[in-house]
C-alpha cells in the first residue's frame, strides 16, 4: 500500500492556490503517494498536467471580482441547492477514496465561505481516523479582530494534527500576518515556499525572447488597473526602445482583451499566458507584476529585476506585506496599488532597470518538504 491523500483545493479569483497544491500533489506522487484532488474552482487544463493524480471536479464556484461575492458557473449568486450538491459529492469522494490522510488548502485561515462542505468532511474523516491537515501559505489574510484569531485558534485545536505553513521563518514568520500563531505552534510546520521545481540552468531558448519588460498580472481577473497603468507608461515612453511583453491571464475577459490590444501602442506584444514564463523572467529587463505568492517565487528564482504592485483591494493585505518585506531588502521596487500611476509605475521601472538584481535567500524546497511530512504522517 503506497497511502492515499485527499487533497481538497478551491481558488476563486488567481489560480495560485491551485499552482502551489499541484506542486505538493506532484512531489507526493513522485514519492509514491496516490492523490486525489478535489477541486471546486473552475475547470482548467493544469489539473490534467500530472500524471497519477486522480481529480474529482466540483460543481464550480468563482469570485465575480475583487469584492470575493461567490457565483457559480454562470454567474449567479451561490445558492443552497448548490451548496448541499458540493457538499454531498465532496463527501462522496472521500468514502470513495478511503484517504489515510486529508489536506484543505487554506482553510480554517481562508475559505470560511466554505464552512458548508469543508466542517463536514473534517468531522467524517475524524471519524474515520484519517488526519487532517491545513496547507497553507506564507501570509494568509486574516481580519485581526480577537474573535476571528479565536475562532481560527479553536477550529485547529479541534479539527486539524497539522498546519503546514508554506513559508520560510527567517523571511516572514508565521505570527507576522497570523499574531496567534503562538496558541497553535504544537500544530504549525515550516515547509519552506513552494516553488517550481528546480532544474539545471538550460540553454536559452531560441525562441525565448530577451531584454523585453514583462509585465503579468497571475490569472487577470484582478490586474486591470495595473495592465492600465502599464500600457499608459510604456506610451509615454517608458523603457520604450524595448519590447514590453504583457500577459494578460487566462480569466481576463475577452471584452477586456480586446480593448486592450486595441489600445496598446507599437511595440507591445499581448498575449494571454505563457508556458516559458520562468524562462521569459529570467531573460527579461524588467518585471512588473502584482505580488501574489507563484509569481514572486518565480521573479526570485529567476534572479529578475522587479517591480511589485501588490494587489490590495477589499482589504487584502497578502500581497502587500510580501512586497514590503521584499523592498526592505531593497530586493524589489514597490508601487502601492493605492499610488498606482503611469507616472509612478514608470519611475518605479527605470528604478529597477538602472539597479543590479539582487538575490533573496530562502527556502524554497516547500513542495519537497510538504510531501515529506504528510508521507511521514500516515507512515508512508
Amino acid at each position: 500500500m503506497n497511502g492515499l491523500v485527499l487533497f481538497y483545493v478551491q481558488h476563486l479569483l488567481g489560480i495560485g492556490h491551485l499552482q502551489r497544491s499541484l506542486r505538493i500533489a506532484e512531489a507526493l506522487v513522485r514519492r509514491g503517494v496516490e492523490v486525489t484532488l478535489v477541486h471546486g474552482g473552475p475547470p482548467l487544463p493544469e489539473l490534467t498536467a500530472i500524471h497519477g493524480l486522480d481529480v474529482v471536479q466540483l460543481p464550480p464556484i468563482r469570485a465575480r471580482d475583487a469584492t470575493f461575492a461567490l457565483v457559480d458557473r454562470a454567474g449567479n449568486p451561490v445558492d443552497d441547492s448548490l451548496r448541499a450538491e458540493r457538499r454531498d459529492r465532496l463527501l462522496a469522494a472521500f468514502t470513495e477514496a478511503r484517504p489515510d490522510a486529508v489536506v484543505l488548502e487554506g482553510y480554517p485561515f481562508a475559505r470560511r465561505a466554505f464552512r458548508f462542505e469543508l466542517d463536514p468532511l473534517i468531522a467524517v474523516a475524524r471519524a474515520c481516523g484519517s488526519p487532517v491537515v491545513c496547507s497553507v501559505r506564507d501570509i494568509p489574510t486574516v481580519r485581526g479582530d480577537p474573535a476571528r484569531l479565536a475562532e481560527i485558534v479553536a477550529r485547529v485545536r479541534s479539527g486539524f494534527d497539522l498546519v503546514l505553513v508554506h513559508g520560510d521563518p527567517l523571511f516572514i514568520p508565521f505570527d507576522v500576518p497570523f499574531p496567534a500563531a503562538s496558541q497553535i505552534a504544537d500544530r504549525l510546520v515550516y515547509t519552506g515556499y513552494v516553488a517550481a521545481a528546480a532544474a539545471p540552468a538550460p540553454e536559452p531558448e531560441p525562441e525565448t525572447p530577451e531584454g523585453e519588460v514583462v509585465v503579468s498580472v497571475g490569472g487577470g481577473a484582478a490586474g486591470q488597473a495595473l495592465l492600465a497603468a502599464a500600457l499608459a507608461a510604456r506610451r509615454q515612453g517608458c523603457l520604450a526602445e524595448r519590447l514590453w511583453r504583457v500577459l494578460a491571464g487566462a480569466n481576463l475577459i475577452e471584452d477586456a482583451l480586446a480593448a486592450l490590444r486595441a489600445d496598446a501602442p507599437a511595440g507591445v506584444a499581448i498575449e494571454r499566458n505563457r508556458a516559458d514564463f520562468p524562462a521569459l523572467l529570467r531573460r527579461c529587463h524588467v518585471s512588473v507584476s502584482q505580488a501574489g505568492y507563484n509569481t514572486v517565487m518565480d521573479i526570485l528564482a529567476a534572479g529578475a529585476r522587479a517591480v511589485l504592485v501588490p494587489f490590495a483591494a477589499e482589504r487584502e493585505t497578502e500581497q502587500l506585506i510580501r512586497a514590503e518585506h521584499l523592498a526592505r531588502l531593497d530586493a524589489t521596487e514597490l508601487v502601492r496599488e493605492s499610488e498606482l500611476t503611469p507616472a509612478s509605475l514608470a519611475a518605479a521601472i527605470e528604478r529597477a532597470a538602472s539597479r543590479e538584481p539582487v538575490r533573496v535567500a530562502i527556502d524554497t524546497g516547500g513542495a519537497g518538504r510538504s510531501a515529506e511530512v504528510i508521507a511521514e504522517l500516515i507512515g508512508k
